[in-house]
């Protein structure tokens, strides 16, 4: 390997820890502003929205590990860790939606209106902007380094694009039409992909279990 080509790994590595610093710090924010402002109108999509923030800063942050443990650590004791990490982070996953599914379904079933919130319309539309972006440029790293970790979690930033468009659909239907069922069926939907994450990355632990 040339001197400009480790340059140049290098330099993608970086990038790729940049991407996950700025994947981490906008989903802590995120989900601060989420949970307060739902917290506020009443709203589990919204809630429901913020703790899966806090479920992806922790993914987003066992991935900077990988990244920075380039060639410190043997590959067995990298796959050791990660499969620990992973399985506790699935684990959130399965708490976080059976919480958000138990406040959905109350406030379907006892009428509890939430009040419309502005500030969470305004959260899922940046969202739809911050996250693509993100997801795009990790997939043109992660290929140029050969990194699957990454291509991966470039599916799951995409994933949280995908569920701002459900959450603005349902904060949007309250605050232009009244709908208010539509904020704790988005927590539905929410329930459903926390469900998801978390069975896949249990599967994933599980997977690296029998290699």
């Amino acid at each position: 390997m040339s001197s400009l080509q480790k340059a140049d790994i290098d330099r993608l590595y970086k990038k790729g820890l940049f991407l996950e610093y700025v994947t981490v710090g906008y989903n802590v924010g995120e989900a601060i502003v989420s949970i307060g402002f739902g917290s506020l109108a009443g709203s589990i999509a919204l809630i429901g929205f913020g703790l899966d923030s806090i479920i992806e800063s922790l993914s987003g942050l066992v991935l900077v590990w990988r990244l920075k443990q380039r060639g410190k650590v043997s590959a067995a004791d990298e796959e050791r860790i990660e499969k620990r990490t992973v399985r506790l982070v699935a684990i959130s996953f399965f708490l976080l939606g059976a919480y958000v599914l138990e406040e959905s379904v109350r406030k379907l079933v006892v009428a509890d209106v939430p009040e419309t919130s502005l500030p969470g319309i305004i959260i899922a539309m940046a969202s739809l902007v911050v996250m693509p972006m993100l997801a795009w440029q990790k997939i043109k790293t992660g290929k140029a380094i050969g990194s699957q970790a990454m291509l991966a979690d470039s599916k799951e930033t995409l994933a949280c694009a995908f569920l701002s468009v459900a959450l603005l659909i349902g904060l949007g239907a309250n605050y232009l039409f009244g709908f208010w069922q539509a904020d704790p069926i988005v927590g539905l939907v929410i329930v459903a992909f926390l469900f998801r994450e978390g069975w896949e990355g249990w599967k994933e632990a599980r997977d690296k279990e029998h290699e």
